[in-house]
């Protein structure tokens, strides 16, 4: 689930932090880092979670009604095509994600949950869902991935609820809703085997995350010197913070990581700056990390 984009990202995000906090400690922030890679799993898994307890609630709801006194006929033979939906049926027994829930205490609450609830049984996907005689698990799975993408893409009261949640969370939900979103899509009617992304991709990623995040800071003053001989015509003073903090970590990766094309390295970080900085950074971090790449294979440090 965490891929090279959301490490970046990440490394972009501790390393500013660091450079930004007076008492700098490489030991404290690298354990943050990696805690904040632990929290974005831990969002996937909770959004994936989210809706398994929907059902469940409505299940819940349903056996309710049936128990009632004067329980209507409809009460007694209720439409259970929502709470027997075969994506969450697999969902809930995928290994890989009983084991997590089974080593990582994560619930939402109740009445968050009965209110969201409430919004997903007013739709018009839900009730054409409902009516339809499309059944079996495609029918299903193509439910849960409109119903979820409604549900949680620019939802302000699920933004304002994870943000209480944890503050990691405000910044992981744009990218990790995607790999929900692509686990929905991705998810097959066959039972036994872990469907769920796991944490890494690869032991490589993995490894890539620490490298990366390690070598940004600790070759730091070497890398920002680079920075600093290929700027000409600026003031050093007004160059943003944020554009010197991204180049660093390109050029942590263009030379630490020599099965990455520089071409791919300097489009991620591009892509960042016009993120993270200002509306020019784009092409000021293009302009600078070239001329460095140039040097940097003029010299034999690298040799991509």
């Amino acid at each position: 689930m965490i891929n090279r984009a959301l490490i970046r990202t990440k490394v972009v995000q501790l390393v500013y932090s660091y450079y930004q906090n007076e008492e700098r400690d490489l030991a404290k922030s690298e354990k943050e880092f990696l805690f904040s890679l632990d929290k974005a799993y831990e969002l996937y898994n909770y959004l994936l979670l989210l809706m398994v307890e929907l059902t469940e609630t409505q299940r819940k709801r349903l056996q309710i009604n049936r128990a009632k006194f004067l329980a209507s006929q409809e009460d007694l033979s209720p439409n259970m095509k929502f709470v027997d939906n075969l994506l969450i049926a697999h969902l809930k027994q995928d290994p890989a994600f009983s084991d997590y829930l089974s080593k990582n205490k994560i619930s939402w609450d109740e009445d968050f949950i009965k209110s969201l609830l409430d919004e997903l049984l007013a739709t018009d996907v839900y009730k054409v869902y409902m009516n339809s005689e499309d059944n079996g698990f495609e029918a299903d799975r193509e439910f849960w991935k409109t119903s979820f993408r409604n549900l949680v893409f620019g939802n302000e009261k699920l933004i304002d609820h994870l943000e209480e949640c944890s503050l990691y969370w405000n910044d992981d939900l744009d990218i990790v809703q995607t790999f929900v979103l692509k686990t929905i899509k991705q998810f097959n009617s066959e039972l036994g085997d872990a469907q769920i992304q796991p944490k890494y991709k690869s032991e490589e990623d993995g490894e890539y995350a620490i490298n990366l995040f390690r070598s940004s800071i600790v070759h730091g003053k070497e890398y920002r010197d680079m920075i600093d001989n290929n700027i000409r015509n600026w003031d050093l003073d007004r160059v943003a913070m944020m554009d010197r903090i991204i180049m660093q970590i390109a050029i942590a990766e263009l030379i630490n990581c020599p099965n990455i094309p520089a071409v791919v390295t300097l489009n991620e970080y591009i892509d960042l700056a016009k993120s993270y900085s200002t509306k020019k950074s784009g092409y000021f971090v293009n302009g600078i990390l070239n001329k460095i790449v140039k040097d940097l294979q003029q010299e034999g440090v690298i040799l991509k």
